[in-house]
Order: C-alpha cells, then sequence, then structure tokens
C-alpha cells in the first residue's frame, strides 16, 4: 500500500508503520495500536520535512544508525504527549504535604535519608511541584538529606525542566506566594526557581523500560500518565519495578486514568484511587 494518508505529501506505507511500532516499542515500551497510523503519520511527518527525508524508509533507516540517535529521542518524543502543569491533580500533593511529608520531616531532621522521585518529570512542572511542597513542610530541607530524582527518556525535556525557568502563561498553578518564594524574573521575561529549592532535584535521563542505575528506595514515587502508552505486560512489569524502589510504607502516585492491577504482587495497598502504599 503506497500511502495510508490521502493527500500525504510523504511515502508512508503499511509496512512503515509497523516498523515505527517496533521501534517505539523496542525503544520505550510503546504499544501503538493500529488506530494511531494517522497519529504517526501526522507527528513524524513534520520532522521528516524538518530533515528533508522524502519517505519514511530512508528517516527510519537513519534512526537506527548511531548518528541518528538523536533523531531516535525526538521520533519516541512525538509519539507520546508532554501535557503538564503545576501541581496538576492536585489532590496527590494534599496528600504528600499532609500525610507523607511530615514524618519525612522527623526523618530528615533526626538525621535519615529521605528521597523523592517524580519518574516521568517532562518539563519539569512535576517535580518542581513537589519540591515546592516539600519546602512548604519542611523549609530547611536542603539543608537535610532530602533530594528528588527527575527522569524522563527525553533529553531535551530534561535539559529544558533542568534550567526551571517557565514562561508566566505556565505557572498559573504556582500560588502568588509560592512564586514570590521560590522563583524570581528572568530577563527575557520568563520565572526561573532560584534559592535553596534548587538543591533539591536532580534531573536526568531515563528509560523507564531499560536498565535503570538506581540503588536506593524513595519514600514516593509519582509515575502519572505514561502507562497509557504501554501494553497490560510492559505496565505490570513497571509497576512491580516501581514497587521495589518503593521503602516500605512508601508512596505510589499514578494518573487519574491509570491503575495497578497487581496490588497483591507489588505488595502495594490502594489508600485512594491513584494512590498505593507499600507493605510496611
Amino acid at each position: 500500500m503506497k500511502s495510508l494518508m490521502p493527500g500525504a505529501e510523504t511515502d508512508y506505507t503499511d509496512a512503515d508503520f509497523q516498523r515505527v511500532r517496533g521501534i517505539a516499542f523496542e525503544e520505550a515500551g510503546i504499544s501503538l495500536p493500529d488506530s494511531k497510523k494517522t497519529l504517526v503519520y501526522s507527528r513524524l511527518s513534520r520532522r521528516l520535512r524538518e530533515l528533508g527525508y522524502g519517505s519514511f524508509q530512508s528517516y527510519l533507516d537513519f534512526v537506527k544508525t548511531s548518528a541518528g540517535k538523536p533523531e531516535m529521542e525526538k521520533l519516541i518524543c512525538a509519539l507520546t504527549t508532554n501535557v503538564t502543569s503545576f501541581f496538576r491533580e492536585k489532590k496527590h500533593f494534599e496528600h504528600l504535604e499532609a500525610e507523607v511529608l511530615p514524618r519525612l520531616a522527623r526523618t530528615a531532621r533526626s538525621g535519615g535519608r529521605v528521597r523523592l522521585w517524580s519518574a516521568a518529570c517532562s518539563t519539569g512542572p512535576e517535580p518542581w511541584s513537589m519540591a515546592m511542597s516539600v519546602m512548604s513542610v519542611i523549609p530547611d530541607a536542603a539543608s537535610h538529606d532530602v533530594r528528588l530524582l527527575a527522569t524522563d527518556i527525553n533529553s531535551e525535556v530534561v535539559a529544558q525542566a533542568a534550567s526551571g525557568t517557565y514562561p508566566p502563561s505556565e505557572t498559573d498553578g504556582i500560588s502568588a506566594e509560592n512564586r514570590k518564594k521560590f522563583m524570581e524574573p528572568c530577563g527575557d521575561g520568563n520565572l526561573r526557581f532560584t534559592g535553596p529549592i534548587c538543591q533539591l532535584p536532580a534531573f536526568r535521563v531515563l528509560n523507564l523500560n531499560a536498565e535503570w542505575p538506581i540503588k536506593g528506595t524513595f519514600s514516593a514515587i509519582f509515575c502519572r500518565n505514561v502507562v497509557i502508552y504501554f501494553d497490560d505486560e510492559t505496565r505490570e512489569k513497571l509497576w512491580r519495578r516501581l514497587a521495589d524502589r518503593l521503602e516500605p510504607g512508601g508512596f505510589l502516585y499514578v494518573g487519574h486514568s491509570e491503575r495497578v492491577a497487581t496490588t497483591t504482587q507489588c505488595r502495594l495497598e490502594q489508600v485512594a484511587p491513584t494512590i498505593y502504599r507499600k507493605d510496611s
């Protein structure tokens, strides 16, 4: 079949879609059903035009080479949606501040280690929101062993998140008090996180479906709106791996349309529709 898309300017065949499907699953565990054929064309044809490729075949040949590795990241990013905002799904942050952080404050101030993880940080609103929650409950967190790991598969969004810089239009979810407390204006009209809060997060590139160079455990893990891209087997494997990285009594926060089906195997108890606690 020559062209799946009516009026398509770029050659796109059934074989091309199957190849993209295989690459997405192999590289990132992303499962693309047949219904995503049009989306794949829409998202990737832009990349082809920008790079000057006349066919999907030649583009896909390129991304599989060592020189095409940076473009492979862009391909994977194009197939997912980086929709994020500060304090998105606010109940998670309310629970973190009321039920989790007071205990962790005692741990930190007695010399203990406190770790949190934003497992799919995108451009950063989630981990910076977590950091603001930490600072609201533990104002001296930066002077204790309190750290927040923020990871994503895409190096470009990780770099953007690490900059801590956002246009005012993207900071609506941050209260005026927190903007004043934790951010400063930049010369280009943006706002940037500043002060002790910047000592909390560490931003790293990480593929959740590859090996993790992570040794310790976490008191809280946010992994939200990620597994919607995975098939059942990949999804449940990830839940088990995340649960293994939770300390006893630690909490896993998932997206509003997600659930952990294998709670028993993961030693997790559901305490709210999208909040799970690991057995002590």
